[in-house]
This record gives structure tokens, sequence and C-alpha cells, in this order.
């Protein structure tokens, strides 16, 4: 038995997965800048995705079980940072979702409180030990996690919010949910789908506006409809082959919303085509196997659910965003992992694929 972790059991297939996946991410956010008053950005996201890698190998040099044994501590840190985001964050869009760092640097709390949900439900599931979860251990579960999306949607950031949960539901499957409860838990999310949709006046007119043109786009063309129905004409105009690269109409002239962050793979579909598209998921896919490979590899449970975790987060991610940009969901601002342009995404994924790599390298370790 190995007496500490080495290098070379870094999972470098993972490591060389999630590049490619940056790499094709920094080439459409230079092709969707570079003739615009945005043009450089590329530089910015590549200079947090050093910042992510150099943040992944220090996460990787510390044992997870160290992680997990602050888990309250992370989660009261985690819970004061969106507390302190609702009082003197950062606006922007109205939306109060960042802390200013000097002026330098705008820390999207929600992001970090991502990595800390992880790390403390993996310690929750973890410590269960039976093989069926009971009522008051899913409370628990259920009000852990209720926390932070509440004080999240208050910013308010629903598709942030939305994520955390895939995580405590994929950890009570995994760690043992009886069918029953997961039949009770169903009928109660249909109920209340009718009072969510009675209460849609409560929320933000942004908010409710998104609601009402994922439905109906057509409605509006030129307002709320806008984004839903030219990221649907980019993706339709890329064709099979795609126009080429820096040739994409919809892309160069602007008319796709947000082409470099929320909705880069519409912009990438219409310059590489459903086979570019085809190629990028199966690069998704090719990282959520290997995580799941990790998560089977893991030398206990603690790690397993770690591992799941970050899988649950960003298979949700990808699967969100990808149904969002050909308007199968609502346009929720979920970005595309290492694709997507934006600091704090960049460095949430590779601080999670830190714990991961944490996880793989210290499977031989007594």
């Amino acid at each position: 038995m190995k007496d500490r972790p080495r290098v070379h059991d870094f999972d470098w297939v993972l490591l060389a997965i999630a590049g490619a996946i940056a790499l094709v991410g920094l080439l459409e956010i230079y092709s969707s800048t570079h003739a615009s008053a945005m043009a450089g950005m590329q530089w910015k996201q590549l200079m947090w995705i050093g910042i992510g890698v150099a943040g992944m190998c220090l996460i990787s040099l510390i044992d997870y079980h160290t992680l997990m044994d602050q888990a309250p501590a992370l989660y009261m840190i985690g819970i004061a940072g969106l507390l302190i985001v609702l009082v003197i964050g950062y606006s922007r869009l109205g939306a109060k979702r960042w802390i200013s760092l000097g002026g330098l640097v705008n820390l999207q709390v929600s992001e970090i409180m991502k990595l800390i949900i992880i790390i403390v439900l993996a310690r929750f599931f973890a410590e269960v030990r039976t093989d069926r979860l009971t009522l008051a251990d899913l409370a628990k579960v259920f009000v852990l996690t209720l926390i932070p999306v509440a004080l999240i949607l208050k910013q308010p950031d629903l598709g942030t919010a939305m994520v955390l949960v895939p995580v405590a539901v994929l950890g009570a499957f995994l760690a043992g949910i009886e069918w029953k409860h997961a039949a009770i838990g169903l009928v109660v999310v249909a109920l209340l789908v009718p009072l969510a949709w009675n209460m849609r006046r409560h929320l933000k007119p942004y908010q409710q506006q998104r609601i009402q043109t994922f439905l109906h786009p057509e409605d509006n063309p030129r307002g709320a409809g806008y984004q839903i129905l030219q990221s649907q004409i980019a993706v339709g105009s890329g064709g099979f082959w795609g126009k080429g690269f820096g040739k994409g109409s919809q892309n160069q002239l602007g008319f796709v919303p947000v082409r470099y962050s929320d909705f880069i793979l519409a912009a990438l579909a219409e310059e590489q085509g459903f086979i570019g598209v085809c190629v990028v998921l199966l690069l998704y896919l090719g990282l959520i196997m290997r995580l799941v490979d990790n998560a089977q590899k893991a030398k206990d449970r603690a790690g397993m659910f770690i591992v799941m975790g970050v899988t649950a987060i960003l298979g949700f991610h990808v699967l969100i965003n990808a149904a969002m940009v050909i308007g199968y969901m609502p346009v929720t601002g979920i970005p595309l992992p290492l694709m997507s342009y934006g600091g704090s995404s960049i460095a949430f994924v590779f601080l999670a694929l830190g714990l991961v790599m944490s996880v793989r390298m210290r499977r031989f370790v007594n």
C-alpha cells in the first residue's frame, strides 16, 4: 500500500478532457467577440483557466477527509457569505450576486457555495450508518439544501439555486432512499407545481417574462422572446457541417444574445454545425463517465459522494444549458461548464475537479 499520493495518481485523462473543452470555449469566445467592443475576452478567460488549474492542484493536495472535517465551519462561512452578498453585494442587471474584492475581482459567492454543499452533503450521507435513509435523514438534507437555495433565490439567481438540488437528490438516491419516500416526494412536487405557477406574480418581472417566453417565444419576437428565437435560428442555420470558424452571421453580427457565455453553444452550433456540437457533447460525456469511474474507484463512501456530487452539478449544467439553447428550457443563466465566459464559473469547475483529484489520489492511501 502507498503511504502518500503521487503525481502519477493524478487523473491526467480527466484533466485532458477538461482542457479540450476549455480550449473549444476559448476559440468560440474569440470568434464571438473579436470583431466587437468586447475583443480580448479570451485572454481574461485564459487567465481564469490558469487560476482555476492552480486552485485545482492546490485542492488536490489537501486530503478530502480534512475538508469534510471542516464541513460545519465551511457551511457557516458559505451562509455568511450569501448573507453578505444580500447586504453589500455588487448589483448588475437587477441581480445582487457578487462581492467586489478591491474593485479588481467580483466574486460570486454562490459558486463557492456549490463546492461547500458538495462537501457538506457528502459528509452527511457518508455518516449514515444504515442502508436506507429515514424521513429524519431526508428532512435534514432538505434543510441543509433549502437554506442556501433560499438565500440564492433572494439575489435573485434561479439558475444557481436549481443547481444545488441535484446534489441532494443524487446523494439521497445513492445513500438508499426508500421508494415510498421517493414516491411521496414526487407527489409533493407535482402538487406544488400548480401552487408555484399561481405564485409566479411574486417573481421579478424579468423572471415572469422568461417563463411566459419559454412557453410562447413567438408572441414577442423582438422583446422577451428574442433570446430563444435567435438562438434557435443560429442552431438551425449551422446545419450539419456549420458555416465555418468566424463565419456565423448570427454570431458575428451579434444577433445571438450573450453568445460568449450562456448561449455559447448556439454560436458553436452555427459555426461548427451539428457535427461540432456532437464532438463537444461527446467530450462532456467523456468527462461525466470519467467522473463516475473515479467515484467507483474511491476508497470510501465519503469520496464516492464527493465525486458524484461534482458529477451531478456538472451534468445538470450541461443538460439545462443545452436544453435552454434549443428552447426546451427557460433562460436561466446557467453557463456551460468550462466553455462559457466567466471567472467564477471556471474557477468553480476546476476547484470541483480538484476535489475529485483529491479523492482519486488517495484511493490507495492508508
